[in-house]
């Protein structure tokens, strides 16, 4: 089973970048993109084959997620049900047979670290929603979490140690989760793979240059990792600031 993750910066915007082609050579089972700045009947996908669910920030031409999927699953869930945090269409659960699958856009920590407060508590929720998920079935959740976990994960972890995305208060969180019971699948395959990125600033040739940031993830619960097959990024796709990230699990 092929996944993937991509955080479009924009879909309409990205539409006309190729992003059909882009979709279509990548053949996933499941397909899931963030931050679609969409609402709802302002873009109609044609996609044969694929059941369609999105979800709408409240806020116009902000946020929102979507998922693709091939299989009909056995039920939807938009959110994490809580009201602080389920205004911005950032989360979309999907029930499968043998697991949840979840695509998330976890808040930026912003200028300044603005909402870092915010964040911490976001944090904190979602790590509750996935855990109750995971006593029933294995969780699968991928999207932009928009942290860099290690030096690792960034050309500049020096000056960068300050900034929303790579605070020690945004990585001690995904330090937690992952401690929780939860494997980040890439390094699981590659723990000491270096310039490895998922998104580069539009400023100062950074992608360019591979000044990046690994900040888009595909993360699944421990004892999924038998049935982990590969995992990967796809640097050699443009059309947004981000590029897509990929996890490969066995049938």
């Amino acid at each position: 089973m092929k996944m993937i993750s991509w955080n479009v910066n924009g879909l309409r915007a990205v539409m006309g970048k190729d992003f059909m082609e882009t979709f279509q050579k990548l053949d996933a089972d499941l397909f899931c993109l963030q931050e679609t700045k969409l609402q709802e009947g302002q873009i109609a996908m044609e996609l044969p084959g694929y059941h369609q669910f999105w979800n709408y920030a409240e806020k116009k031409g902000y946020s929102g997620t979507a998922i693709f999927s091939k299989q009909e699953p056995l039920s939807v869930r938009y959110g994490i049900g809580e009201d602080a945090f389920d205004h911005e269409g950032r989360v979309i659960t999907l029930e499968f047979p043998d697991f949840y699958f979840i695509t998330v856009y976890t808040p930026n920590s912003q200028d300044g670290l603005a909402r870092l407060p915010y964040r911490m508590e976001w944090e904190d929720a979602f790590l509750n929603y996935i855990r109750k998920l995971d006593s029933g079935k294995p969780v699968i959740f991928c999207g932009d979490l928009n942290v860099a976990h290690q030096e690792i994960d960034l050309k500049n972890p020096k000056s960068n140690q300050h900034n929303a995305g790579f605070t020690i208060e945004e990585r001690n969180k995904m330090t937690a989760l992952l401690g929780s019971g939860f494997v980040d699948t890439f390094r699981y395959f590659y723990p000491d793979a270096r310039d490895q990125y998922s998104w580069w600033s539009y400023r100062f040739h950074a992608r360019e240059k591979n000044a990046g940031w690994r900040i888009d993830y595909f993360i699944v619960s421990e004892r999924l990792k038998d049935r982990l097959v590969s995992a990967g990024i796809h640097q050699e796709v443009f059309g947004s600031d981000h590029c897509p990230v990929e996890l490969i699990l066995q049938d």
